[in-house]
Formats: structure tokens, C-alpha cells, sequence
């Protein structure tokens, strides 16, 4: 089982993230939103793959569901 601090971590150790929040309480079942600069430019597949490369292998093991928002600085501040 993962924690949400560990997910969070995961995520900033391979992408420079302005903000992370991650929520889930299971231990299985997670969600965040995400906002970097690195989102800029690419496709929501793209920015989905850069989270899953980060996170790696956990995915397969660890964390049994993650639902994500993933959002340029500009489109966090648009709300």
C-alpha cells in the first residue's frame, strides 16, 4: 500500500510541480491534481504518460486506482 505522501513524492522527484495534491484515505484509491509547467504544450495522453513514467512501476503494484487532473500554471489560475 502507498500513501498519499508517497504518491505526492514520487510525482515531484521526476516533474518540477508548482502545486500536488493528492487525497485518498484507503491506501488503494487516490486522486490529484496536478500543475506544472511541463503540462505546457502537450496533449492530455502526453501529460497522463509523464505521471505514469514517474510513478513507475507503482502502478502495477502499489497503487490500485489513481484518477488525475493535470494543469498548465496558466489553466490552474483560470480556475
Amino acid at each position: 500500500m502507498m500513501t498519499k505522501e508517497q504518491i505526492r513524492d514520487l510525482i515531484a522527484a521526476q516533474i518540477d510541480c508548482l502545486a500536488i495534491d493528492v487525497r485518498g484515505d484507503d491506501g488503494a484509491h487516490f486522486e490529484a491534481t496536478i500543475v506544472a509547467p511541463a503540462f505546457e504544450g502537450k496533449s492530455r495522453v502526453a501529460r497522463h504518460q509523464l505521471i505514469y513514467a514517474a510513478l513507475g512501476d507503482h502502478m502495477k503494484e502499489a497503487i490500485h486506482a489513481l484518477s488525475f487532473k493535470t494543469l498548465t500554471p496558466e489553466e490552474a489560475a483560470r480556475g
